[in-house]
């Protein structure tokens, strides 16, 4: 596999901050590249210079002759002066210029076969098509529509779009699932999935780096750290890493300990083993030891006492310009529920947290609220920044405390929880990183307590780190959460149930995670499919009704009672495998499980068949169920 681009000891510096320390990375034709890092680490810097935006202060990037790049930036610019669809087109220039070209040539010309062969390779022809094609599954505006007309979501939406149709031979994106639904995530994941050229993206998203990606690079402390494989596979690498990092640091230690006495009392002759010796120390004193996540836990203020009634809807509708966006809905929460909502967007979502919290009443229904029930929002807007403030002043709101269950918290203590250091807490929002920005926006939010928690897409521009740790935050949450996400990774994580907007006015609330309502769903799709085939089958070969109940036998009493006990074991064998990967996600999971890396991967893999073997048999009970209640 040829290599397209190398990118070679590559130094960036802003002031003091080193961003890229001699970081080197090479690209192949076929590679598929999800790139890690903390917010501030120089992800979006390293992008902008592959993509020959930026200059680095020192170091080289090598591109393959006529190598066609495709860039998706967070900071996009859109032409204000074209449609919707002609800042698309526009993605695809050179294709354009190329077909332009070829009907400009001569009919006797000899580039009509080099030209049209370059087309056919980026699918030119095809192009409306795909643009159609995209602009459909991405939920794009209309194509007619002004960018001046749009919402910062439609437009990061049209910058993708313009991306993907391009073909590049490297297709670069930062973030680019941000602002999307899961139906379009879906689809953006089965587009680069079978996408012909090298991509290198940059997203929060875990389950779309596992499922897209062959190739994880981390960038460190200025350096890159590559794992063959997808996300699960770099975070036992990475635990390995740290692991044997931690042995290495303890050995280092041990050493100086050892040494230090020695070199205090200094040697009676400076002998050459003597000065040999002492150059040692000093060489391993100045070692600088590998930098691991912070200690620190997000935590969520404790919440105040539930009372007997948290909240109930009964039979709540509601009705928007003569559409019904969602009818008949009744749920009871209870403490200690995690609900995410998730669905495409407009279809109601962020109206029903609005009737939720009293703020809009419902069309039809009841909304009964308890007494002690106090709701905390977290919009999906959020609040606005001070650029010229200070972290802490940004907080303060004329108090030096925050009141953190039964105790006070200092506001430096407490911002410490949301991992901003002594350095971090004194400087200006202006000079703060996306991810900064969120988490003090969460911080300034949930310091106002409260036992309802509504988030409405907390998960966009928060870094995987700090992703990992507001998910254990709210799992140790004691009151009610209830989210809005379309990260696949973080409701199965986080939730204890899923409400389902599926259109239509359609709204399904499922038990248990997302990847299993899901798979409730996909079994109900199949077993629909299963009895109309076989119903179609025993019709066209004009069997009777007595022929196809030989054919379909019945479950045996011993099966009825395995189909019936079978979603609780699958669920069990989820739960148990979520166990075990949410232990490869914790920040500190080195520290508390080093050594048993390998013991639990092994665990892993075979909590996987197990699950496997489960769905596999769930399959044939079903499908014998399906075909002896099938009508001929």
């Amino acid at each position: 596999m040829s290599t397209i681009l190398i990118a070679t000891d590559l130094e960036v510096r802003h002031n003091d901050n080193v961003v890229l320390d001699k970081a080197t990375l090479a690209i192949d034709e076929r590679s598929r590249i999800g790139m890690v890092g903390r917010n501030g680490s120089g992800k979006s810097t390293f992008l902008k210079i592959l993509a020959g935006q930026i200059t680095p202060n020192a170091g080289t990037v090598t591109r393959r002759r006529e190598l066609v790049v495709g860039y998706l930036p967070q900071d996009f610019t859109l032409d204000e002066t074209l449609n919707v669809e002609q800042n698309i087109r526009d993605g695809a220039r050179h294709i354009v210029d190329l077909i332009h070209q070829f009907e400009s040539l001569p009919a006797e010309s000899n580039k009509h076969e080099e030209i049209e062969e370059q087309i056919q390779r980026l699918d030119g022809w095809n192009m409306d098509n795909r643009i159609a094609t995209a602009m459909s599954h991405l939920n794009c505006p209309e194509g007619d529509r002004s960018i001046l007309n749009l919402s910062g979501g439609e437009k990061r939406r049209v910058a993708l779009c313009r991306a993907l149709i391009s073909r590049p031979d490297l297709l670069i994106l930062d973030e680019p699932t941000n602002h999307l639904d899961t139906e379009s995530i879906e689809w953006l994941g089965e587009f680069l999935q079978g996408y012909p050229a090298a991509f290198l993206l940059v997203t929060h998203d875990r389950y779309f780096l596992d499922r897209i990606t062959n190739t994880i690079v981390e960038l460190a402390n200025g350096k890159f750290y590559s794992c063959e494989g997808n996300y699960t596979d770099y975070l036992i690498a990475k635990a390995e890493r740290e692991a044997a990092g931690e042995v290495i640091e303890h050995k280092r230690q041990m050493f100086l300990r050892r040494e230090i006495d020695w070199v205090r009392r200094g040697p009676q002759a400076r002998t050459t083993k003597s000065k040999s010796r002492l150059d040692r120390y000093y060489e391993v004193a100045g070692q600088t030891p590998t930098e691991s996540l912070s200690d620190v836990e997000l935590v969520i203020p404790p919440p105040p006492p539930l009372g007997n009634r948290v909240l109930e809807l009964e039979s709540v509708g509601m009705e928007l310009g003569g559409r019904w966006l969602f009818s008949s809905l009744d749920l009871n929460f209870a403490a200690g529920q995690r609900i995410g909502i998730t669905g495409r967007n407009g279809l109601g979502k962020t109206t029903l947290l609005k009737i939720i919290m009293g703020l809009m009443p419902p069309t039809s229904g009841v909304v009964k609220i308890g007494q002690l029930t106090k709701f905390n929002y977290v919009d999906q807007g959020r609040l606005q920044l001070n650029e010229n403030k200070t972290v802490l002043d940004e907080l303060s709101d004329g108090s030096e405390f925050v009141i953190f269950g039964d105790q006070k918290l200092s506001l430096r203590a407490y911002l410490k929880r949301f991992l901003f250091t002594d350095d971090r807490i004194t400087t200006q929002v202006k000079y703060l990183s996306g991810g900064e920005r969120s988490r003090l926006l969460l911080a300034r939010i949930l310091k106002n307590g409260g036992n309802f928690l509504i988030l409405d897409e907390p998960t966009n521009d928060l870094d995987l780190p700090t992703l990992r740790i507001l998910e254990e935050a709210l799992i140790a949450f004691g009151g009610v959460v209830l989210v809005v996400s379309h990260d696949r990774y973080f409701l199965n994580r986080v939730c204890t149930g899923i409400l389902a907007f599926e259109g239509e006015g359609r709204v399904i609330y499922s038990v248990g995670d997302y990847d299993y309502y899901r798979e409730k769903i996909a079994r109900s799709a199949q077993d629909a499919q299963s009895s109309a085939a076989t119903g179609a089958g025993s019709k066209k070969r004009g069997e009777t009704q007595q022929q196809a109940a030989e054919r379909s036998r019945k479950l045996s009493f011993k099966e009825q009672k395995e189909l019936e006990a079978m979603e609780a074991t699958i669920l069990a064998a989820e739960e148990s495998v979520g166990r075990i990967e949410n232990l490869f996600a914790e920040p500190d999971f080195h520290r508390k499980h080093g050594p048993q890396v390998n013991n639990l991967n092994a665990e892993l893999i075979a909590e996987k068949q197990k699950l496997a073997r489960l769905y596999k048999r769930w399959e044939e009970l079903e499908a014998i169920r399906a075909a002896s209640e099938a009508k001929p």
